[in-house]
């Protein structure tokens, strides 16, 4: 994703790279994929310190972008971890970034947050429910002094590390978030299994969690903006993430390709193999283009942001599981071993597809959105 990025945007990616290729190689990964967590918490915080919490905060909270467009500085770091598929919260602590700056107030929690002193995500799954983030199930009752919370959010990325929870529930006045301490007295982490080696899930248990007034994010019974401009911003950090994974599994297959040899020729050569590599190609650099478009348009809080983001995801989603499909198929045997870095990324882009709405749920979005518009102007 090299569209105009400005002199300043260039260093942050080869900054941004050269952190992510020292600290994290695809070793460090596997390495990772046996202990107890998917991420190193001083490395996160190491992470932090380069700016990738500061994006979407304003300087006056302790913030800062690169480029004045804070979202598409952010694609960037987003785009440079896929393509090591590295670990890390760093689109579930975005994501509570942002809602918690559009709310106000938690000056607190954005601090610890963007310092890397503390891990937030979002709780916005409903168990057995597909990509509903404005229909929570969770509930909120009010008490003498606040609420009571009552119910179960599953597939929460980072929940076994989170110190903070922004939780979507169902108050008598509408749909409502809430940031949870992970240490709140009847909430519980359940860690659950994950094709994603380093990106771990669990479910959250809130029973009868008690939570104050000052715990509410936004207005009461009004969380629907917030919620929109979440799901956006989560969606096209994770399609950036997953076009950088394609990009580098492209990448490394043409390589091999040029080096393996058949009949004492390159595969490279051979002509239906060309055709192949052009194809998958001309879909990346699509993927690349839908995503940058639709991160402007997120960035930029244009009316068509919605329907980017879900053209980005369902092609991006859709593209992503393909591609790396057909490079196994081109690496031969060889392709479908462990030792063999493949799986890794074919991991990491069917996680991505599922989550923030699969394909099918965006290209249904997207179909919604179209008759809805249709008919208004009928």
């Amino acid at each position: 994703m090299d569209f105009d990025l400005t002199p300043d945007q260039k260093l942050f990616r080869a900054t941004t790279k050269k952190f992510l290729e020292a600290e994290v190689p695809l070793t460090t990964v596997r390495e990772l994929s046996t202990g107890p967590h998917g991420f190193a918490r001083d490395w996160w915080t190491r992470g932090a310190e380069l700016g990738w919490t500061t994006l979407l905060v304003p300087e006056d909270q302790g913030g800062g972008s690169v480029s004045d467009a804070g979202l598409l500085d952010l694609l960037i770091v987003a785009e440079e971890m896929g393509r090591l598929v590295s670990p890390g919260p760093l689109v579930p602590v975005n994501t509570v970034l942002a809602a918690l700056v559009d709310a106000g107030g938690h000056a607190d929690s954005v601090e610890r947050l963007v310092a890397g002193e503390a891990v937030g995500t979002w709780a916005v799954y409903e168990p057995g429910s597909g990509w509903t983030p404005d229909d929570p199930g969770v509930t909120a009752t009010p008490t003498d002094d606040g609420w009571t919370l009552s119910g179960v959010k599953d597939r929460v990325e980072a929940a076994d590390q989170a110190d903070l929870f922004l939780v979507t529930v169902r108050a008598p006045e509408g749909p409502t978030q809430f940031l949870v301490p992970a240490d709140a007295a009847g909430l519980r982490v359940e860690p659950s299994w994950s094709l994603d080696l380093v990106r771990r899930f669990g479910s959250v248990a809130f029973d009868d969690v008690r939570v104050s007034a000052s715990a509410l994010v936004g207005r009461l019974g009004a969380a629907e903006p917030l919620i929109d401009r979440q799901r956006l911003i989560a969606s096209v950090l994770q399609s950036a993430e997953t076009a950088g994974a394609v990009d580098r599994v492209l990448e490394f297959t043409i390589a091999w390709a040029f080096d393996r040899y058949s009949f004492g020729r390159p595969l490279a050569s051979y002509q239906a193999l060309k055709h192949r590599f052009a194809d998958m190609k001309t879909w990346l650099e699509a993927s690349h283009g839908i995503v940058s478009a639709a991160g402007r348009a997120v960035q930029d809080r244009s009316a068509d942001a919605a329907d980017l983001v879900s053209a980005a995801a369902s092609y991006v989603g859709s593209k992503a599981t393909d591609i790396i499909q057909d490079c196994v198929q081109l690496h031969g045997g060889i392709g479908v071993t462990w030792e063999h870095d493949l799986h890794l990324y074919l991991r990491r882009a069917t996680v991505n597809r599922a989550l923030y709405g699969t394909p099918e749920e965006h290209r249904r979005a997207l179909a919604e959105q179209i008759i809805v518009r249709e008919r208004a102007a009928a």
